[in-house]
């Protein structure tokens, strides 16, 4: 017989067991009422004809339409019902109304966003669009909006269900052609934030450095790597330039206000995700000559932060019968919240993209008129701002105003007197109360991505898909092309400016003078392009586009070892290239550090026994990333000890080594040198040499790896060390751990790393080293073209096609992911047909 205690814990556990079933119960349903119909007949307003949609085992849409308008409409009507919470989400980041869905916790970052006023640009653009353009996004809106009209709350999407109990009040707008260009300027900053980052950087490092240092961790290309169109040339050489010393000057003083921006910026990377060396991505075209089937093969990967659901939602548009008003026949890649496909191929092409990286981005210091602080001075003259208004409207709470002050340049981003105080605190100096930081960006002008992406979509050879590159300016990419008449061939397109001499760029520079005015932009028919090169392949992996005879300076973000690497595996190919071996180059984990750093490690000194022995796990390794190796967990953990011994003594810490490809050249410059200051660490007495600091690396790296993954050096795995966990963009870092469980998925195992071909970067600096292994970047998508036969083509998403958390494809491409598979990239109708598991008519 029970105690009346336990009686009364029976009771307790009992209804806890019964509202955990209730919960659970509810839970289950309100997570389903979510899930599309996928099967069967819809019928909706708006259409003009019937259209189908049939859906593979992935859950990947292929929708036929007999117009253009049809085609667009549905595919607003299928990301609506695969992913409009993460759609929502978007548009209210790229119009800096976060706080309308969150509350104040967001109103820094749409401070931020409004500041620098994205919103105001996408209209501009919109307004400028001619009326094919403004159709199709319409179209796009109404198919969105179609969907909307008959789902609410969490039968729109189970995210809505716990927002309304941050926001009772929030219910998503209509879907506008507004919302479907608000994303390209997230995007834009989201590949071009590290300029900022880099400029700041620099600006913060001239007071703490000197300049040989400076040279030492800002080293200049390496000359043995390749560059993506050798012997493309404009005629003179580019001169080096330098900030003249006033600036210089200034920058001393105010470069704590700098700091001011980063913590802005930071608040970006919590909505928008990381920044850094390992944004970027890898694309390589191989012409028939190389090739197993006689014609070009097309590979892309572009990496990006980890996230759930995907950045990107892969789709197949295909008109019934393809002519003048409906030329679409295409499938690839797409942004959930815009039409058309980014990347992908046509009937006749194919096209992969990676970041260029170019320094489209200055900050200039302007002179403030102590008497009117609406007046900035040009030429010696004090001009006014333009002033616009801005009202955030605040869930929870009252609307608040933000004025965003303008000079020639671009919106003012810094101006606070009041941080004076706060800065003479920690830095010991006052900042001069009469100046102020302003941006230009070339994302804040505006431009028309919607052309280009349509221009892609329906282009039937590379003078078509050129002229379409043309109105691509933001962000700028590196476009690798072929067709099936067996062409391959690249262009760099972009708005790129042109520099004075004086004026790299890389420093914050005067406002108040004409020096440092942008002279325009580099001009297209000036821009690196190649067609059908004599080499036979063309690989852009965010390497050098040109050498350094090259007039103008573009892309400064990454130093080559990918791509040596993948230039590598083609010149060395045992045979014909065929989709295996470059599947085999997708997962390629070969790290370039360890090739120099291992065989210094291997002659060093050791009197630890127990040392000696551990360091024997890298005998015979190939220096390969595998995520079953104890090597590669080894070695990683010594080049993170390596940089943390070197530089972080010296370093601030928020510019503490990352480990990514700039590292890689730093560090390989920097053995060759035994007897350099960076080896010495200032924090002891002693005088340490490269030995000395080689070797404690060593021992801190075995003692970490002892810690993270037990004593037996035998059971140390790669893998177990570093994974991938997606977290949910909006929920995902809550920190409210249910929530989370419902929306993240992870860890999971993975190979490769940083600089790597197989590039899942991680951060070498983090000081939690559970935390500093994770993979923070990665290859979002992979992506194999066959231009001798279409339908054999592959592709692969790093988690699904549905942001529906426990749909079956949510998550069901993680394994392909990471083990570096594929599935099937459908393309003609009868295989799309013959591979559906479902198939959904639309109806007028």
């Amino acid at each position: 017989m029970l105690s009346k205690l336990g009686r009364l814990l029976f009771s307790i556990i009992s209804v806890i067991v019964v509202l955990a079933i209730v919960l659970g119960v509810v839970g289950v349903y309100l997570a389903r009422s979510s899930f599309p119909q996928t099967s069967g007949e819809v019928k909706l307003n708006g259409l003009e004809s019937p259209v189908d949609i049939f859906r593979d085992s992935y859950g990947i849409p292929h929708i036929y339409a007999q117009t253009s308008h049809d085609l667009f409409f549905a595919q607003g009507y299928v990301q609506a019902q695969d992913r409009f919470w993460q759609m929502d989400f978007w548009r209210h980041i790229g119009s800096g109304r976060l706080s309308e869905m969150f509350g104040e916790s967001q109103l820094d970052t749409d401070t931020f966003l409004r500041t620098l006023g994205w919103a105001r640009v996408v209209q501009q653009e919109l307004e400028a669009l001619s009326a094919n353009e403004r159709a199709v996004l319409q179209a796009y809106a109404d198919g969105v909006n179609a969907y909307l009209a008959d789902h609410k709350g969490a039968a729109l999407s189970l995210e809505y269900a716990v927002l309304k109990l941050l926001t009772p009040g929030y219910s998503p707008e209509p879907w506008q052609p507004l919302s479907s260009l608000t994303w390209g300027k997230a995007m834009a900053w989201n590949l071009g934030e590290s300029r900022l980052d880099a400029e700041v950087g620099h600006a913060i490092l001239m007071k703490i450095l000197t300049p040989e240092q400076i040279g030492d961790i800002y080293p200049p290309y390496p000359s043995d790597h390749p560059v993506v169109v050798p012997g493309y040339s404009t005629g003179t050489a580019l001169n080096s330039s330098t900030v003249q010393s006033q600036g210089i000057q200034i920058l001393a003083e105010m470069y704590p206000a700098f700091e001011s921006i980063l913590a802005s910026m930071s608040n970006m990377e919590s909505v928008l995700g990381p920044s850094g060396s390992g944004i970027g991505s890898n694309n390589w075209v191989i012409a028939g000559s190389r090739t197993s089937t006689g014609e070009p093969f097309l590979a892309n990967d572009m990496h990006l932060g980890e996230q759930m659901p995907s950045i990107w939602y892969e789709i197949g548009l295909h008109c019934v019968l393809k002519g003048p008003e409906c030329p679409y026949e295409v499938t690839g890649y797409s942004f959930p919240s815009m039409p058309g496909v980014i990347v992908g191929h046509t009937d006749r092409i194919a096209w992969g993209f990676t970041n260029v990286g170019p320094d489209v981005l200055d900050l200039y210091i302007e002179k403030i008129n102590p008497d009117n602080p609406n007046q900035y001075e040009v030429n010696g003259q004090w001009m006014d701002m333009t002033m616009v208004q801005e009202t955030i409207q605040v869930a929870g709470s009252d609307p608040v105003e933000l004025t965003v002050r303008y000079t020639r340049h671009g919106p003012v981003i810094w101006d606070n007197p009041d941080e004076n105080i706060i800065v003479q605190e920690k830095w010991g100096v006052e900042l001069p109360a009469n100046y102020a930081i302003s941006v230009r960006w070339t994302a804040l002008e505006p431009v028309n991505i919607v052309k280009a992406v349509l221009g892609f979509d329906s282009a039937q050879n590379w003078n078509e898909y050129r002229q379409a590159a043309m109105d691509f300016t933001v962000p700028s990419q590196n476009m690798v092309f072929a067709d099936i008449d067996g062409n391959i061939a690249y262009q760099t397109p972009g708005n790129i400016p042109i520099r004075l001499p004086g004026h790299s760029g890389d420093y914050p520079v005067p406002g108040w003078t004409d020096e440092y005015e942008w002279q325009g932009y580099i001009p297209f028919e000036q821009l690196p392009n190649a067609f059908n090169p004599p080499e036979g392949f063309i690989v852009s992996a965010n390497n050098a586009i040109v050498g350094s005879d090259y007039a103008y300076k573009l892309s400064t973000e990454d130093y080559g070892f990918r791509a040596a690497r993948i230039v590598q595996m083609i010149e060395t190919a045992p045979g014909p290239i065929d989709a295996a071996y470059i599947q085999k180059m997708h997962g390629d984990g070969f790290n370039a550090s360890a090739a120099y750093l291992v065989p210094l490690l291997m002659q060093l000194s050791l009197q630890d026994q127990h040392l000696i022995e551990v360091r024997d796990t890298l005998t015979g390794w190939d220096y390969q990333n595998q995520m079953d190796l104890a090597a590669p967990a080894l070695y990683n953990a010594y080049w993170r000890a390596v940089l943390a011994g070197t530089f972080q003594d010296e370093l601030p810490e928020d510019y503490w080594p990352d480990g990514g490809d700039a590292w890689f050249e730093i560090m390989h410059q920097l053995i060759q040198t035994p007897d350099s200051a960076w080896w010495d660490d200032t924090n002891t007495t002693a005088v340490e040499t490269r030995e000395d600091i080689l070797r404690s690396a060593f021992s801190n790296a075995v003692a970490e790896l002892e810690q993270l993954l037990g004593k037996d050096s035998g059971r140390w795995t790669w893998g177990d060390l570093h994974t991938v966990t997606f977290y949910n963009q909006s929920l995902g870092t809550s920190g409210i751990a249910p929530i989370e469980a419902i929306f993240n998925r992870g860890p999971y195992r993975a190979a490769g790393g940083g600089s790597i071909v197989n590039a899942t970067s991680w951060m070498a600096y983090e000081t939690d080293p559970v935390k500093a292994y994770q993979v923070s970047w990665l290859p979002s998508e992979r992506m194999i073209v066959d231009l001798s036969n279409l339908p054999v083509s592959l592709s692969v998403n790093t988690t699904g096609e549905s942001g529906h958390a426990f749909h079956r494809n949510y998550n069901d491409q993680v394994d392909l992911w990471r083990m570096v598979q594929y599935h099937p990239m459908l393309w003609d109708q009868q295989q799309v047909e013959s591979a559906a598991k479902d198939h959904l008519v639309l109806s007028p």
